[in-house]
């Protein structure tokens, strides 16, 4: 078996990727792949002499044997997948689970559009050396809480990932760039987008990254983000910048980056409370709603088996992100989807009242005071009805109680945000089964990045 892991996972053009690998083979190759309108082979190294190293813990940094490879200078900023190849191996696949890791070559801020992959969260929910965040978390005690390894095979591909399948596609676990991120960037590509790339880590290192796009990207499950990313691109909207959230379960957890940004670490849960929540004053005391307008625990999940939803009823028709839909007020969207629009987990804002008949809804009049932003416009909802699997407590209300649903909402604060409210966006939108979703993407995207799809 041959597994490896990138000692950073996101170089510039003209720097050198170092990539671990242990194999039990005499020698073994990386053919690098770069992703656009499905993977393209770009390179292919000569031999090299394999070495074998011993799998380590969690929340260990892996030390295997180091190999450096240098970036060409004229290799575009994309994200990149380095297959592994032993004599004889298996072809590469998206959703390999060893042989494989997934690596972004940063842009020069030459565009308009800049791409977030959340390594983060792939590796909350990496397992590979036994444990992660949700299933044998190994522990820290300062900070305090779970704890796992940067430093390891896996993160967005070629390790073992925790969580239930996708009912409508179990051909790639949900925690990995396969289920949302790639097919997201396909639809991107195949229309004439070419946004350039980085990780959640570079934009925690760097202060400048984001001021030189004109619109951020976040797509699918972008769940962990640490203090200082959110800072960054909090001040980014504040000094003009864009962003458009085409996911959910967005910065619900609050991560401490450690080791020298070699692990991450969250607390989760104890008798005083989840210190590492975002949004209660016995955690960060700061709601997510202040970053992307809405929040989990307004809505919900639904992991297991079939799911059951009315759509996305839409409450203002004349905004312009529902340009050319023809959709009116009241109408539903995204129903009859497969998967269905609304999950597997969603973000909502506060409501007041959602009549199902009319499909009309209203925000609640504290809405403000649990972190929605001033002006946040309701742009449309689906009501998650008692079925759903889980519908998070919240300020003053326990699990299940109020209206919970799925919000797509905008706001401005100088610059604009714009949230989907769903994880599964990306996955209708790559299907093109629902015409008016794509055009919602095309409006926010023309709109926020300056695009002109109408060029291609």
């Amino acid at each position: 078996m041959i597994r490896g892991y990138p000692a950073r996972a996101s170089v510039a053009p003209g720097e050198h990727l170092v990539l671990h690998v242990s194999t039990d083979a005499r020698r073994f190759r990386v053919a690098f792949h770069r992703w656009g309108d499905g993977l393209q082979p770009v390179h292919e190294t000569r031999w090299l002499a394999g070495k074998h190293a011993q799998s380590r813990g969690a929340d260990e940094d892996w030390q295997w044997p180091q190999y450096e490879f240098a970036i060409p200078r004229d290799w575009p900023s994309a994200v990149y997948v380095a297959h592994l190849q032993e004599p004889g191996g298996a072809p590469l696949h998206l959703a390999a689970t060893d042989a494989a890791a997934l690596f972004v070559v940063r842009g020069a801020g030459r565009g308009q559009l800049l791409y977030k992959i959340p390594l983060a969260t792939y590796h909350a929910y990496n397992c590979t050396g036994g444990g992660c965040f949700y299933v044998n978390p190994p522990r820290s005690q300062d900070p305090p809480g779970a704890r796992v390894s940067l430093h390891r095979p896996g993160g967005g591909i070629g390790g073992k990932t925790w969580g239930a399948p996708d009912h409508y596609d179990p051909s790639s676990p949900r925690q990995t760039f396969a289920h949302w991120d790639a097919r997201f960037i396909r639809w991107l590509r195949r229309n004439g987008c070419t946004p350039e790339f980085c990780t959640d880590f570079d934009i925690h290192d760097d202060p400048e990254l984001c001021g030189r796009y004109r619109l951020l990207l976040s797509v699918g499950h972008d769940e962990y983000w640490t203090e200082t990313m959110r800072n960054r691109v909090e001040d980014y909207v504040a000094g003009g910048g864009n962003v458009a959230f085409f996911g959910a379960n967005i910065c619900w957890w609050r991560i401490h980056l450690v080791d020298d940004g070699g692990a991450i670490v969250c607390h989760q849960g104890g008798p005083k409370g989840a210190f590492d929540h975002w949004w209660p004053p016995t955690g960060a005391g700061r709601p997510e709603d202040g970053l992307t307008g809405v929040s989990y625990r307004h809505g919900g999940g639904w992991w297991d088996g079939p799911r059951r939803t009315g759509g996305y009823a839409v409450q203002e028709p004349e905004h312009w992100v529902f340009a050319g839909t023809g959709l009116r007020r009241g109408e539903r969207f995204g129903h009859d989807t497969c998967p269905p629009l609304v999950g597997y987990e969603c973000d909502g804002a506060p409501l007041g009242s959602f009549d199902a008949a009319s499909g009309l809804a209203r925000l609640a009049r504290d809405a403000e005071s649990m972190g929605t932003p001033a002006g946040f416009r309701l742009l449309a909802a689906g009501l998650l009805d008692g079925e759903w699997q889980e519908r998070p407590p919240r300020e003053g209300r326990g699990a299940g109680e109020g209206i919970h649903a799925a919000t797509m909402g905008i706001f401005s604060r100088n610059g604009t945000v714009f949230t989907a409210g769903t994880t599964d966006w990306a996955q209708v939108l790559a299907t093109g089964q629902d015409a008016r979703v794509e055009m919602i993407t095309r409006n926010v995207i023309e709109r926020l990045g300056g695009m002109d799809f109408a060029k291609y």
